[in-house]
């Protein structure tokens, strides 16, 4: 190991500091500020001095690039770029809030309590992710800079992620995605969403992202050229009618163009709308915006034929985020669509910066988008239990991208998430409106509750005072006010019914001469398989629950109890004798930080094989579950529940058979299906599960459910395949 030149480092670390220094122009106003920053700098120098990073570089070029992204990416002043450089003092060093608040003041102390984590004992049944997130919401509803530097936090480490053990970096990778992207977007940090994104697929699928960033550098030139020739004849009546403009090419991102690529199962050549051309105007007023917009919209359609079903306009009505722009399809001389947006100089700060650009922008008194959206987490919070992780899936229910436009009977508009119902429109209107909600009437016609509603429809509520909130509501509403007052008034009829139940109960134990005080509910609650007290009042009163096992309970010691029988007592005494099944064997996992050799079942959301990536999940009641990390459910499961996510890895190969499915296209021909059966069964000797052919139109799709030993026998199976006259496509699936 070389020894460290600690001078050389002072000297990098002083030349960060001046470079993130020069990016905070406008937080720099005058020398008492510049003089604060020094302060917190020096500050933070001081507790970490001793602090390393795991590449191994001093822990303050980490709190310098968090201000550096502060300042030069979102756009934040001089208290942002502050608690950035010391956001991690209180939770990692000796100085604490009440420091903070004596030394910078009570606003960077209570930004600062914000950005600390949760601390002390990991309780299994706690998720301390959720915990800290929740932390987080309660000061975003009286400050949103807490949210924006956790961002930029989240951004850094996603940018130096490599030096770190790979469960570790799937984990945060997932963290990511789960939550700071859509967060990001949600507050139009667009080009921080669209990193953070590209960052956490880099982490989750290497090889996939690699081969899609070789691919667009290799087109760049080719992409380049198109451009400058699409927009020359535009550029040429722009200058021509005196307007200002910039044009430019913005690339799809990676993680869009793998999405895209995966959902609609097609190559990376087969990704049509690869990057969108971006015309850019310099409006001199902000009134003319508009006007100037269309007027060069009308410009592209003069000169390309538009998609009239791909024209999306949000300048009349911005997305909740405050996103502004106008976006049409055109097709260009050579056949492909282009995506082509319009917007102005303003309106491209606040896409690009969001929050701090839009109140940068911001006219006195207006009430915003995003001053309707903290309005509706301070809801959220308060109408929220205690539960954590109810309050994290509530809150991503607010954090929806695609948003529809509908209109009451009055002609007032309100946005609602993609796939939201008539019911959540009711409870946007009002809860009460909701509580009573009989059904609707969507452009005159009668509609139930679940009716998924589209841009531009018109909503009429049909309202009875008695009607009731009902449990199946849950299963199709997609807004949280919708789904946390459900939840609420159906607890409340909830607890009305389970108060008749508590006395049934008192009644029985009176009958069988047991006092209610010696009662263990608990007791009874693991007897009955109920989660709590109020679910084994509820289904005593709904009859569900057989009170007369009561008899095979018993007070000793004052307490309730299960009656001791001779086979328990003598089990208790010798101990249960385990009785020794024989299992099939199976290939050997090690898991757990220690490489154990401990007991797990397969997911069968994945079907995971010997040689693919995977990690355990530790379940409530089957055990340890084994998943790929390419798993649908892996982003949701290692966000919420990391702390029962434990490192798994193949060490050995056995002859057992996994059972994987395989999806065939291609040409139909004379004997193509016996080819590959032949290949399946006799060159390989691979049995078959089950085996399905359709053709339509001269070409087949056929699936077939094979049983392989690991990765590497059926990478040879579907080479094998593969040259087989007539066969295009195969890929694996997982069901």
């Amino acid at each position: 190991m070389s020894e460290i030149d600690f001078e050389e480092e002072k000297k990098e670390v002083l030349k960060a500091y001046t470079a993130m220094l020069r990016a905070a122009k406008h937080a720099k106003k005058d020398a008492v500020t510049k003089k604060r920053i020094r302060k917190a700098f020096d500050v933070a120098l001081e507790a970490h001095k001793t602090d390393r990073r795991k590449s191994g570089e001093p822990y303050i070029f980490h709190p310098i690039a968090v201000a550096r992204i502060c300042a030069e990416e979102i756009g934040l002043g001089a208290t942002s770029i502050i608690c950035a450089l010391l956001h991690d003092t209180v939770e990692d060093t000796e100085i604490t809030i009440e420091d903070i608040a004596r030394d910078f003041g009570n606003k960077e102390a209570l930004i600062i309590d914000g950005l600390t984590k949760i601390s002390g004992v990991v309780d299994n049944n706690v998720s301390l992710q959720a915990e800290n997130f929740k932390k987080i919401l309660l000061t975003l509803s009286e400050d949103v800079r807490v949210i924006l530097i956790k961002i930029a936090d989240r951004l850094h480490n996603m940018r130096t992620i490599g030096s770190m053990r790979r469960d570790k970096q799937l984990k945060i990778a997932s963290e990511t995605l789960f939550l700071y992207a859509p967060l990001a977007h949600r507050l139009g940090l667009h080009s921080i969403k669209s990193e953070l994104e590209d960052l956490s697929l880099k982490c989750q699928e290497p090889d996939g992202f690699a081969e899609i960033k070789s691919k667009l550098t290799k087109t760049q030139e080719v992409r380049t050229r198109f451009i400058r020739k699409f927009s020359s004849p535009i550029k040429q009546v722009l200058e021509e009618k005196g307007l200002k403009f910039e044009i430019k090419g913005r690339p799809k991102s990676i993680h869009s163009i793998w999405n895209k690529m995966s959902s609609k199962n097609v190559s990376f050549e087969e990704v049509y709308d690869l990057f969108a051309i971006r015309i850019i105007i310099d409006s001199n007023e902000e009134s003319l915006e508009k006007s100037d917009c269309w007027q060069v919209y009308s410009v592209v359609t003069d000169f390309y034929q538009p998609n009239i079903e791909r024209l999306r306009d949000w300048i009349s009505a911005p997305k909740a985020n405050g996103y502004e722009s106008l976006h049409t399809t055109v097709m260009s001389p050579t056949g492909k669509w282009v995506e082509v947006q319009i917007r102005t100089r303003r309106m491209d700060d606040i896409a690009e910066k969001g929050f701090a650009a839009h109140w940068k922008y911001k006219e006195g008194g207006s009430e915003s988008q995003f001053d309707i959206w903290i309005s509706q987490v301070r809801e959220l919070i308060e109408s929220t239990d205690n539960n954590a992780l109810e309050l994290l899936d509530d809150f991503k229910l607010n954090l929806f991208t695609d948003e529809i436009y509908v209109f009451t009977p009055n002609g007032d508009m309100k946005s609602l998430p993609a796939g939201a119902t008539t019911l959540d429109f009711a409870f946007s209107v009002h809860t009460q409106v909701g509580t009573n909600c009989l059904g609707a009437k969507v452009n005159n016609k009668l509609v139930p509750l679940s009716h998924q509603l589209k841009s531009g429809d018109q909503v009429e509520i049909l309202t009875s005072k008695n009607q009731k909130p009902k449990e199946d509501w849950l299963s199709f509403v997609q807004t949280h006010k919708a789904k946390s007052n459900i939840k609420s008034a159906l607890k409340d009829e909830k607890r009305k019914v389970a108060q008749k139940g508590k006395s049934i109960l008192e009644k029985e134990l009176k009958r069988i001469k047991i006092s209610h005080e010696n009662v263990n509910l608990q007791e009874l609650q693991t007897y009955y398989k109920v989660p709590s007290e109020l679910e084994l009042f509820y289904q005593i009163s709904l009859d569900k629950i057989d009170l007369s096992k009561l008899k095979e309970f018993e007070v000793r010691k004052g307490v309730l109890k299960p009656k001791r029988t001779i086979q328990k007592r003598v089990q208790r005494y010798f101990g249960q004798r385990k009785t020794v099944t024989s299992k099939p064997k199976k290939p050997i996992l090690v898991i757990g930080d220690n490489m154990e050799k401990l007991d797990y079942t397969l997911a069968n959301c994945c079907n995971p094989i010997p040689g693919d990536e995977v990690y355990g999940f530790i379940t409530v009641t089957e055990g340890i579950k084994i998943h790929k990390t390419s798993c649908p459910n892996t982003v949701q499961l290692m966000s919420k529940y990391a702390y029962r996510i434990i490192k798994s890895s193949w060490i050995e190969e056995q002859e057992v058979a996994f059972l994987t499915g395989l999806k065939i296209i291609g040409i139909d021909d004379m004997g193509i299906v016996n080819n590959i059966t032949q290949i399946i069964s006799n060159e390989l000797n691979v049995n078959m599960r089950s085996l399905s052919f359709d053709s339509n139109d001269g070409v087949f799709e056929g699936r077939v459910m094979v049983m392989v030993q690991d990765t590497s026998h059926l990478t040879n199976l579907i080479k094998k395949l593969n040259k087989v006259k007539g066969v295009r496509k195969i890929e694996r699936v997982d069901s």
